[in-house]
Formats: C-alpha cells, structure tokens, sequence
C-alpha cells in the first residue's frame, strides 16, 4: 500500500513515521514562508517579535535587516549587541551560535547541512556552526557546516570558510586561508544601534 521514494514496499508502522515527518516539513515550510513575509517588514522591533516568535534567540540590541532567510529557526542563537546584514541566510538544521558584538555583513550564508558525495543515497550531514564574539564576516561569505569561527576573528568579504578559524585570524578566499591577524586583542566595542527602516 505504501512505497518509499526508492520504490520500497512499506507496512503502516514503517510508514507513519515518514509520514508524520512529511507532515512536520509542511509545516515547517509555511513558517519558512512567514518567515520570509517578515523580512519585508521595514521595522527592527516588529522583525524581531516575529522572529522570537517563531524561535530565534536574539540577545539585547541584536537586529537582523531585512530579507533574512532561515532554515529551522528554533536551532539558531544570537547574542547581544550583534548585527545581521541584509540577505542573509541562516541555517538552523543543526545549531547555530552567533555571539555578542557580531558584525555580519550583507548576503553572508551561513550552513549548518550539506549532502554526503560519499553516499549512494546522498543523504544529509548536519553539522553545529559556531561564531564566537566580536566576530566580523564581510559581505558575501560562505560559512560551511561545522565550522567554529573564533574570537574575533575576521572573514574577508566572499571567503568560503570550511575550517575552524582561529581566534583574531584575518582570513580571506576560496578555500579560506588565513591572509592575517587582528592586531588588537582587547576588543571591548559595541556595535550600536542599526540603520531604521533596514
């Protein structure tokens, strides 16, 4: 009566819990979609309730502007003081850890899942992705899953981050390499209050 998507004949108990999943995915999608609606909303307080809302921890004086995309909100974490640029993309398959004082430039994604290339049936790989405080990643990075971007580190606008990067590293390319060092260790800044109508 049932088949997976291989073709595979399935009993009941073998398929109800594909299909109590299935049913999870739709809802999850129409809160993606809510999401979505929200990031057109030119207000910082009212993004910010909905996306509490929906599951996103965001720390005092924490925005994320406007146009933001997510996987799985209720897996992602913002600090305080910390700022999300325009476009971005955030990944909450896995958990997702933004510190205090983040600066995240325009359009960075931010992954936490990719696809296996080893397997024969391409499944997903989930992976926690950690940024600690006083972080900077410029606009149009890449983060990739299981990466730990240390304190404050930098990420060169584009870079393409596959490995951890130490604390104060300056790092920049595809792959990411470290290109240098941040010369101040005592970061003790806040970032202030964003842009209205962003």
């Amino acid at each position: 009566m049932f088949v997976d998507k291989y073709g595979n004949k399935l009993t009941l108990r073998q398929a109800m819990p594909k299909i109590l999943n299935r049913l999870n995915n739709y809802w999850l999608d129409f809160e993606l979609m809510l999401l979505r609606l929200a990031g057109h909303v030119p207000s910082h307080t009212v993004r910010k309730l909905i996306y509490k809302f929906f599951g996103v921890g965001m720390g005092s004086g924490s925005t994320i502007h406007m146009w933001a995309n997510f996987f799985n909100p209720k897996n992602i974490e913002i600090g305080a003081d910390t700022i999300i640029g325009d476009h971005a993309f955030l990944d909450g398959r896995a958990k997702l850890t933004i510190g205090n004082h983040v600066d995240i430039a325009s359009q960075v994604m931010i992954y936490n899942s990719e696809h296996n290339l080893e397997s024969e049936k391409f499944e997903a790989i989930e992976e926690p992705v950690t940024i600690k405080d006083y972080v900077f990643i410029g606009p149009r990075a890449i983060i990739m899953p299981g990466v730990t971007i240390g304190k404050g580190a930098v990420v060169a606008g584009g870079a393409v981050v596959t490995k951890d990067v130490p604390d104060f590293a300056i790092v920049g390319g595809v792959p990411a390499k470290i290109i240098g060092e941040r010369k101040s260790k005592n970061l003790n800044y806040r970032l202030g209050r964003a842009r209205l109508f962003q």
